[in-house]
C-alpha cells in the first residue's frame, strides 16, 4: 500500500479545491498495477489529484469516502484491478476520474491457477522464551476457555422458550453473587430439531453443532431441555456426538409436568452445577491455547484496506505463537480462493477448499441464485462493488501463515496454525460454526456498523474506518480507520493481538458490556424440511 499521510483537514469537503493536491493524501493506491484508488475522503468534481509519477487524475464525477476512482482510461470490457487483482470488467468506456462500482463494472468466471502448495512456508514459531500467556479456564480434559458459562441448550426449538425462562432467572439482582467466577448463564434457542431427515448427514451437522457449543473449554456446564417428540432426541444427540460422556441433565417438557414445571427443574438443575463451575478460577496459560475465529459483517470499501489486513497481521503473531486461527464463510472467499490454496499445506487440503467452492455454485445455481448475490446493499452502498472485491478484502483477514486444514460446518477444529471453516457469510449461522468447531475468541471486523455479540465466546468488534468508530464507538473496540492516518498494519495488528489477550484474559468486550451476544446464536439448518 502506498504512503498514507494524515487526513487533509483543510480539504473542503463541498468544493473542489483549487490547486492540486497529492494523490496518496485524499485516497489510497494499493498496489501498483492497479487501475483505480480508493478515496479516503468524498472527492469532488474538478479536485485534480497528482500521483508519485507526477501525472494528474481530474476527478469528473463526486466519488463517496471508500469508493473507488478510475487512475486512467478502461475500455470497454477492460479488466480492473484492485489489491494487485481482478475485481471485475468494465461493462462501459471508463474514463480517467469517474466512479467506478456497480453502474460500469461487471463480472465474468475467472480462470484462477491455484498453484496448490507453491507457496507453503512452515511456520518459525516464536522461541519459548518469548511466548505471551493469557489468563485462561484450563478444564480437566486440557482445553482452554476465555469465559466461564453455564448453558441450557434446547433440543428443538419447542423447548427454546423454556432455555430463554430459565436463563432469566439467573439475571435477577443477587442470583449470582455467590458465584464470582462464573460469567454468567446463557441460553441457547434456536429454530431447529424437528422436521428434519432422520438418520441424515444434514441431522448430524445440526447436532455437531449444538454439541459443539456445549461441550466447549468456554462452558463448565450444561444442561438440555427437550420437548419429548421431536427428531433430534437428546439421547440421540448425545450418543453420535462430543456430548458423550458428559452425562449431562435432560429435561423433557411432555414428561416433567409441563412448561412452568420443566422451567423450575431447569433452575435447580442450574444450581446444582454453578458451585462446581464456581470452583474453576483463571490462570496463565500459553498464548497458543488461543483459537480465533475470523469474522467480518457490514463490511464497506476500508474492510480490505484497514481492519481486515490488521485483523490478518495479528492473525500471523497467533499462529506463530502456536494458537489457532479460523477463517469462515466460504462465500466470501470466492474469487480470493487461489491466495489460499497457494499456502495450502498439500495439494488435498487446497483441494478441499475447492470442492467447498463448487458446492456453494451449485448450491446457489439450484435455487436460481448466484455467490455474486452475497454483497449486501450496505455493502455496496460503502464501496464493494461485487463479490470478487469483497472476498479478495475478506481473505485478508487469515493473514500470511499457510493453510493447515479445511474442515466442516461446526467440524472440530484440530490443527493449529491457519484453518478454514466451510461455512455461509450469514455472521450468526458461520460464528456458530466456528465457535462449535473449538473458537474461544471471535474478533468481528465491520465497516457498515454492527451491535454483533456472541456468547460463550466473546467477540472484539473492529472498526474500518473513523467515521464509523466516532458514531458508534460504544459498540467498537478497535478504531482500525488509524491506518489511514499513518499508523502501520504491523502497529495496528500488535494492537489487535494485545486486545484479544486482554479479552481472552477476561476484560469485557463492548458488546459483552452491553449485554449483547445470546441472540446470535444460530446454528445452520440444513437439507430437506420434512
Amino acid at each position: 500500500m502506498s504512503s498514507t499521510s494524515a487526513r487533509p483537514d483543510s480539504i473542503n469537503l463541498t468544493k473542489a479545491p483549487k490547486e492540486p493536491v497529492a494523490l496518496s493524501s485524499v485516497a489510497v493506491l494499493l498496489h501498483p498495477d492497479d487501475d483505480i484508488a480508493v478515496a479516503k475522503i468524498s472527492l469532488m468534481p474538478g479536485t485534480q489529484l497528482i500521483r508519485d509519477d507526477g501525472s494528474v487524475v481530474r476527478i469528473a464525477q463526486m466519488i463517496p469516502m471508500g469508493h473507488k476512482v478510475a487512475l486512467h482510461d478502461i475500455p470497454y470490457d477492460g479488466v480492473i484491478h484492485k489489491f494487485g487483482q481482478i475485481i471485475g470488467f468494465a461493462t462501459q468506456e471508463i474514463k480517467t476520474g469517474q466512479h467506478v462500482h456497480n453502474h460500469n463494472m461487471g463480472i465474468k468466471e475467472l480462470e484462477l491457477d491455484y498453484a496448490f502448495s507453491e507457496d507453503y512456508a512452515p511456520v518459525e514459531l516464536v522461541p519459548a522464551s518469548e511466548r505471551r500467556t493469557f489468563m485462561g479456564f484450563r478444564r480437566p480434559d486440557g482445553r482452554v476457555g476465555t469465559r466461564n458459562y453455564v448453558a441450557i441448550l434446547a433440543s428443538v426449538n419447542c423447548s427454546s422458550s423454556a432455555t430463554v425462562r430459565i436463563a432469566e432467572y439467573f439475571r435477577q439482582p443477587g442470583a449470582m453473587d455467590d458465584y464470582p467466577n462464573v460469567d454468567g448463564v446463557i441460553a441457547l434457542p434456536h429454530k431447529g430439531g424437528c422436521g428434519a431427515h432422520i438418520g441424515s448427514r444434514d441431522l448430524y451437522i445440526f447436532q455437531r453443532t449444538l454439541a459443539g457449543t456445549v461441550h466447549h473449554p468456554n462452558v463448565a456446564g450444561y444442561v438440555v431441555l427437550s420437548l419429548g417428540c421431536e427428531v433430534n432426541q437428546p439421547t440421540d444427540m448425545i450418543d453420535a456426538t462430543s456430548m458423550k460422556g458428559d452425562n449431562p441433565s435432560i429435561m423433557t417438557i411432555q414428561t416433567d409436568g409441563g412448561f412452568l414445571k420443566t422451567v423450575e427443574a431447569g433452575i435447580a438443575a442450574v444450581k446444582k452445577i454453578l458451585p462446581e463451575a464456581n470452583k474453576h478460577v483463571r490462570q496463565e496459560v500459553p498464548a497458543s491455547e488461543l483459537m480465533v475465529a475470523l469474522q467480518c459483517g457490514g463490511s464497506d470499501g476500508w474492510s480490505g484496506v484497514t481492519a481486515n489486513p490488521g485483523l490478518g497481521k495479528a492473525a500471523d503473531l497467533i499462529v506463530k505463537q502456536g494458537g489457532t486461527v479460523v477463517l469462515g464463510e466460504t462465500t466470501e472467499v470466492y474469487g480470493a480462493e487461489h491466495l489460499l490454496t497457494r499456502r495450502a499445506k498439500t495439494p488435498d487440503i487446497g483441494q478441499k477448499l475447492i470442492d467447498c467452492i463448487h458446492w456453494w455454485e451449485d448450491y446457489t445455481a439450484y435455487f436460481g441464485g448466484s455467490i455474486d448475490n452475497n454483497p449486501s446493499p450496505g455493502n455496496k452502498l460503502g464501496g464493494l462493488s461485487n463479490i470478487y472485491e469483497k472476498s479478495l478484502g475478506a481473505a485478508a483477514k487469515a493473514g500470511s501463515t499457510p493453510l493447515n486444514q479445511v474442515v466442516g460446518y461446526g467440524e472440530k477444529v484440530t490443527e493449529r496454525g491457519f484453518v478454514h471453516m466451510d461455512s455461509p457469510g450469514y455472521d450468526p449461522v458461520s460464528v456458530t460454526g466456528q465457535v462449535a468447531g473449538g473458537c474461544n475468541v471471535v474478533v468481528f471486523t465491520t465497516g457498515r456498523g454492527s451491535a454483533f455479540g456472541y456468547k460463550p465466546a466473546p467477540s472484539v468488534k473492529i472498526a474500518t474506518n473513523s467515521v464509523l468508530y466516532q458514531n458508534q464507538e460504544p459498540d467498537m473496540d478497535i478504531n482500525a480507520g488509524r491506518v489511514l492516518d499513518g499508523i502501520t498494519l504491523d502497529q495496528m495488528g500488535e494492537e489487535i493481538f494485545e486486545k484479544i489477550l486482554a479479552i481472552a484474559s477476561g476484560e469485557k468486550s463492548k458488546s459483552e458490556s452491553a449485554g449483547v451476544g445470546q441472540e446470535e446464536f444460530n446454528p445452520w439448518i440444513l437439507g430437506a424440511m420434512l
